[in-house]
């Protein structure tokens, strides 16, 4: 298993140390390692360099997971660990946890299966080249493998406290006569189950669905027991005991002395914990009274469920923000309720097709799991095998069955389960033909043909992974996988904004970086808003790439992968004016947990604006970063937490297409070119006032909106509306075309720079007079090369005659004259002259801008009478011009 997952380790660890990672959670994993690394062994407590300007908790990351590969980072280092050796250790730690599940698999297999079992597990497991392989190969250094080790070691952990109690039957009166003779197994085991529950609430706070799953086990247990007659303190007592110990080992990390979310380390946590052993004891001495008092068996189900609604009742009353905890995660586990923020997210849809999605995952080894879990529920209900930790292992398995089906990524839960159930079969199996044909010489034909049973029981599953009818295998994947194309996109354009931008606290000549250390550890503020000092600043882009700045670029995003912000990111990438998008910014400080920026109008949001605090309104963002996802496929995604739908930004018009026909087909149209987003990207700031592009990667992309007609042209359905037109959409493109019942269209071509960073600034004022009449229209032009590209673009900004006069505000500079140094941006992105000044069309003139201008506010320098000379004031700060 280890092997299959180390394939590629050259292409994450890099000639000179560095690293790259897949996906772009693995990014801020690496951080959180890093920050553990130095300061061992607390994890980070509350982070402020994401979130601007807020900072968050990050509690489902710096978890035991990031712990673990930072100790094993000092272990190898010898406890002073290289970067480079910090690397390899982080870079190989998802595919060591991945082979590690294999133990816990192997266990519960036997348990399930006997030791023949036990193996069939981790075989099946070690095939499995979907979901769980791809989050356990190297350089996918997320927490979920070590989710799926940490719950599969629980789940057995329970299993094995189960089998104690049913061997050693602890009760009331061993308890209270202090038997520890018979005590003592089922105490040690029910105590190891709660260090285990722990262990996986330590890694990810919202394990805690597992104590739910838990609970619903123990309350089915317990009343089959009541029911039939058994003795339920046995199961209760694991129950009472684990779940007592997982929630004393919770509480001390608690974060947040609330009911929080549960990605967060809240009272959620330990109070489910609590709950749950109260309620196995609850229900074990009500069974007791039941008994005592002689009431028919038959009621006792219908108490539990009347108590149970009861407690649900008042939790709604007594504690709303638990109960609607509860509820909004109950929706992330159960295929009903998901938003439409949520269905955003690839890896949190469902899939669109299960029965397909799950023999993609597991070829035919889904079905024998589920064929055995039926199995085993069947032989639970007919009585003839009823063991608790069977009846375990079947809730567990339907409820992560139940989860995969809800969000796609949690069949990284799945594959262990699957894996395990097939077990029973080939238990089964093998327990019949042993038991059933031992020398019997006239049973000799039956014993081959259970043996042919066992045969294809055991290996139809393995053929449908590696067979010739299998899809990629471990092996295909093993090779085949790299790091993220995001990271690797964004990467250039992170480092040039780290080394030409001024350090968050240094910002405007401010001495204040040293109070935020990238390693620092600081304090949770009590309303979860953090004081950034003066000179601080944040990043604006989309969440998706949060991380990626924070890691990359050691610069704050506004927004990030825990979809912080992400509505009030929406609000300003969709705004349709400069003058709205600068008002969502200036609200950012004082709104908060404000999530209906989008909704509210101008005068709402300066209604906000007016509320900030002379602190709050230092706290500016700085940066704008555009990329190509985000102007395409991501669109629709920004506008869905925007609140609106992607539906008002597309509609039929007329467009040429790539061979010269006009058509009328789907097409972006003005609501989408007047977005912040567009004109960022596609128009380079051209006409506004306060934004300004200092770097464009090398890297381009070419977009397209494609449509095909299967009526001769009559009409036209989209394909694909204004995006990235790749080698896999020009395949499609050549498809159609090679049907004669098929035409295509291609239009609205165009080629970016795959990222776009842009620097906020006051602007600087050109103020003139002229002879012109009123009303007149005044143009400023500007020629500005892109160093790190080589493209040249054109700035334009216009203004109307009045008076005899004009005034405009530009954002970009013709000299600059501001270093990083003294807390500014190095450019690179140049003027390549003055501003040209024309009126109506009729050049009357030049305008020199400085740096110092921009940013302060000043005045540009203007020459109405030709271009400006040698010794005129081009900088407008009374000094001979700067050498070129």
């Amino acid at each position: 298993m280890l092997w299959t997952r180390t394939l590629a380790y050259d292409r994450f660890v890099r000639e000179d140390g560095t690293i790259a990672v897949s996906g772009v959670d693995p990014w801020y994993h690496y951080r959180t390692t890093r920050f553990t690394v130095v300061n061992w062994p607390y994890t980070m407590p509350y982070e402020v360099w994401t979130g601007y300007p807020y900072g968050t908790h990050v509690d489902h990351f710096g978890t035991l997971f990031d712990l673990l590969i930072a100790t094993a980072a000092l272990v190898v280092g010898l406890g002073d660990p290289s970067l480079a050796t910090v690397n390899a250790v982080f870079v190989l730690a998802p595919a060591v946890f991945g082979t590690l599940v294999a133990v816990p698999t192997y266990f519960i297999g036997k348990r399930l299966g006997g030791r023949l079992g036990g193996l069939s597990s981790v075989a099946l497991l070690a095939l499995f080249s979907g979901t769980f392989f791809r989050r356990s190969l190297v350089g996918f250094t997320d927490h979920h493998v070590a989710e799926a080790l940490f719950m599969a070691i629980a789940v057995l952990a329970y299993v094995v406290a189960l089998h104690a109690a049913e061997v050693h039957e602890p009760s009331y009166e061993r308890v209270t006569s202090r038997d520890l003779d018979a005590l003592r197994t089922p105490l040690v085991y029910s105590v190891l189950a709660g260090v285990a529950m722990a262990l996986y609430v330590w890694t990810w706070p919202s394990a805690v669905l597992l104590v739910g799953v838990l609970g619903l086990f123990f309350t089915v247990q317990l009343i089959a027991d009541v029911l039939v007659g058994d003795d339920p303190e046995h199961v209760a007592f694991v129950g009472a005991v684990s779940l007592t110990v997982a929630g004393l080992l919770v509480l001390p990390t608690t974060s947040v002395w609330s009911f929080a979310g549960a990605t967060t380390r809240s009272l959620l946590q330990p109070t489910l914990a609590f709950g749950v052993a109260l309620g196995c004891a609850f229900m074990a001495w009500l069974a007791r009274e039941w008994e005592h008092r002689g009431i028919a068996a038959g009621f006792y189900p219908v108490a539990i469920a009347g108590i149970g609604l009861g407690a649900f009742g008042a939790m709604a009353v007594a504690l709303p923000s638990l109960f609607d905890t509860l509820a909004v995660n109950l929706s992330r586990v159960v295929p009903i309720g998901a938003t439409a923020s949520t269905l955003t997210v690839s890896e949190a849809q469902p899939p669109a097709d299960a029965v397909g999605y799950m023999s993609d995952e597991y070829g035919f080894a889904f079905f024998t799991a589920m064929a055995a879990l039926a199995f085993m529920a069947g032989e639970y209900v007919l009585g003839r095998r009823r063991r608790a930790g069977h009846l375990l292992i079947v809730i567990w398995a339907l409820f992560v069955t139940s989860m995969a089906l809800t969000q796609v990524r949690f069949n990284y839960y799945l594959a262990v389960a699957v894996a395990a159930c097939n077990a029973r079969l080939i238990g089964l199996v093998f327990r019949i033909d042993r038991s059933i044909v031992p020398d019997v010489r006239i049973l000799r034909g039956v014993r081959v043909t259970l043996l042919v049973v066992v045969l294809l029981v055991f290996f139809v599953p393995l053929v449908s992974l590696v067979g010739p009818t299998a899809g990629a295998t471990v092996v295909d994947r093993g090779q085949a996988t790299g790091p993220s194309s995001d990271a690797l996109t964004w990467e250039g354009s992170n480092e040039w904004l780290e080394e030409n931008s001024p350090e968050p606290g240094a910002w405007g000549g401010a001495d204040n970086a040293d109070d935020l250390e990238y390693y620092g550890t600081y304090p949770i503020p009590e309303d979860r808003d953090f004081a950034y000092p003066e000179g601080s600043y944040g990043v604006m882009s989309w969440w998706d790439y949060g991380h990626l700045i924070t890691v990359q670029a050691e610069r704050i995003p506004h927004a990030n992968p825990f979809q912080q912000n992400a509505r009030s990111a929406a609000a300003f990438l969709t705004a349709d004016s400069e003058e709205r998008a600068e008002l969502v910014l200036e609200a950012l400080p004082a709104a908060g947990d404000r999530d209906d920026l989008t909704a509210l109008d101008d005068d709402a949001l300066a209604a906000i604006a007016d509320e900030r605090t002379a602190r709050q309104e230092r706290e500016e963002i700085r940066y704008v970063m555009i990329d190509d996802e985000m102007a395409g496929f991501k669109f629709g995604a920004i506008t869905t937490y925007a609140g609106g739908g992607n539906g008002p930004y597309a509609s039929y018009q007329q467009v040429e297409t790539d061979d010269g026909e006009t058509i009328t087909a789907p097409a972006r149209n003005d609501a989408y070119e007047d977005t912040m987003l567009s004109r960022l990207y596609y128009d380079d700031a051209d006409g506004m006032e306060h934004y300004r592009l200092v770097h464009e990667s090398d890297g381009t992309t070419r977009f397209a909106s494609v449509a095909v007609s299967r009526n001769e042209g009559e009409s036209w359905q989209s394909r694909q509306i204004n995006r990235e037109l790749t080698p896999q959409v020009e395949r499609s493109i050549a498809r159609f075309r090679a049907d004669p019942d098929v035409e295509v269209a291609v239009y609205d071509e165009r080629v970016q720079p795959s990222v776009k960073t842009y620097e906020r600034v006051e602007g600087a004022e050109l103020t003139g007079s002229v002879d012109a009449p009123e009303g007149s229209t005044v143009t400023a032009e500007l020629e500005l090369t892109a160093e790190e590209s080589g493209r040249t673009f054109t700035y334009e900004q216009t203004a109307r005659v009045e008076n005899g006069e004009f005034t405009m505000t530009v954002p970009y500079a013709t000299e600059q004259d501001r270093s990083v140094e003294e807390g500014y941006t190095d450019s690179s992105v140049a003027a390549d002259g003055p501003y040209e000044i024309s009126v109506e069309g009729e050049r009357v003139g030049t305008a020199a801008v400085s740096e110092s201008a921009i940013y302060d506010g000043g005045t540009g320098d203007l020459s109405l009478d030709g271009p400006a000379t040698e010794g005129e004031d081009v900088n407008g700060d009374g000094d001979e011009p700067d050498d070129e």
